[in-house]
């Protein structure tokens, strides 16, 4: 397993990215707008690690976005930890067999979502390619939030 990002939602990009970047130091490495989501997504690293951040070799903080306005009130601005791991359905079936709720079923062979025991929202993504879909995820649903 390998630690990824944190996600964090911004009700402000530009001021967020004045806080992490200008004043906090850290360093823009890519950034995504998601129409159809109506989303964006500025990935940041500590200064030095660009390079590193850009292959996964090094750990970011995912700033989102969303277009829409939302109030984040009991920190739901904070998102989810990741996690790349060798094999999402090895990983998935671990937990499941240990009690854990496999909230986002991996269905597409590429990333599942999980909760702790205080309810923080953990992403799985499959390292590498996707895997092919297959059961029991593919028709697996989705349970409860992540």
């Amino acid at each position: 397993m390998k630690y990824l990002h944190t996600m964090v939602r911004v009700a402000d990009l530009d001021a967020s990215l004045a806080f992490y970047c200008d004043k906090l130091g850290l360093k823009e490495v890519s950034r995504a707008e998601n129409k159809m989501g109506r989303f964006t997504l500025v990935f940041l690293c500590a200064p030095g690690d660009e390079e590193l951040a850009k292959s996964d070799r090094a750990p970011t903080v995912e700033l989102t976005y969303n277009w829409d306005p939302e109030d984040y009130q009991g920190g739901r601005n904070f998102g989810h930890l990741a996690y790349a791991v060798d094999d999402i359905y090895e990983t998935c079936a671990r937990l499941q067999a240990g009690g854990v709720t496999i909230n986002r079923p991996p269905r597409d062979g590429h990333m599942a979502f999980v909760r702790s025991p205080d309810g923080i929202s953990v992403e799985l993504l499959q390292a590498g390619p996707s895997k092919a879909p297959a059961e029991p995820w593919l028709s697996m649903p989705n349970v409860g939030a992540w």
